[in-house]
């Protein structure tokens, strides 16, 4: 039976792992009750990827590597997922996630040339969300916890851009009819966003940034959430529709 695969790609700060557990179970926690098999692989430390005819869709985590390290599982993850999408398998990369699906298709990763974005913060619908199964139904604006310093600084070709503000140009794609990324956290709540914070100060201090004004800006984010939640719902019908 074909399953709903969580690729982990890195994990959290000891301290915030402590307190909230690590990026597959915050992404298990917000995809909610589903009904489909779910199975984490964690592809940092070298567990085989899944074989594409297994999967049902693939949610690939957050990571504090950069994806322009070209780790050699970074490498192999980026190979398979071009085999995915070659394969229509619905795709949702978070972050990390994001960018190499982005450079898996074609796009460029690097650090971002306005550096880090980090806290809770606005981003806007773009016209390409009109018919886009995932994002029509959102508000215009709403939202979302972020935290990189890398970005998708060229989407691929065939991208369609669905979401920015302006910093981030690129907050959200899709490719073809199955595969998105967004540069934001849906799977983060407050509590986390607000350790991620406090765990990085002193360097947010040293670029200018006042990490008072940070903590405080921080809200929920229930419309980033549900953005996951959909494209788990989208895996599952299309599961049902083609049989299991």
């Amino acid at each position: 039976m074909k399953k709903l695969y969580i690729i982990k790609v890195g994990s959290t700060f000891p301290a915030t792992k402590k307190l909230f557990g690590d990026f597959d179970q915050w992404t298990v926690n917000t995809l909610g009750p589903i009904n489909i098999d779910l199975e984490i692989v964690d592809a940092e430390h070298g567990v085989p990827l899944p074989k594409i005819a297994e999967c049902a869709g693939v949610v690939i985590t957050g990571s504090h590597a950069m994806v322009t390290a070209n780790m050699p599982w970074s490498v192999r993850l980026e190979k398979w997922i071009r085999s995915l999408l070659d394969e229509r398998i619905p795709v949702f990369g978070i972050c990390y996630g994001h960018q190499l699906l982005a450079k898996a298709a074609g796009g460029l990763v690097d650090f971002h040339p306005r550096g880090r974005e980090i806290g809770t913060v606005c981003v806007n619908l773009l016209p390409g969300c009109s018919a886009d199964p995932v994002f029509r139904a959102l508000p215009k604006s709403f939202l979302v916890h972020v935290s990189h310093s890398q970005t998708v600084l060229r989407l691929p070709k065939a991208a369609v851009r669905l979401a920015a503000n302006t910093h981030e140009p690129n907050h959200a794609f899709r490719l073809g009819e199955c595969a998105w990324g967004v540069q934001f956290h849906p799977e983060y709540d407050a509590g986390i966003m607000r350790s991620y914070i406090r765990e990085q100060a002193y360097e947010l201090e040293s670029a200018g940034m006042e990490v008072s004004r940070l903590l405080d800006g921080v809200s929920e984010t229930p419309t980033a959430a549900q953005i996951l939640r959909t494209f788990g719902s989208l895996v599952v019908e299309r599961l049902a529709g083609n049989g299991r």
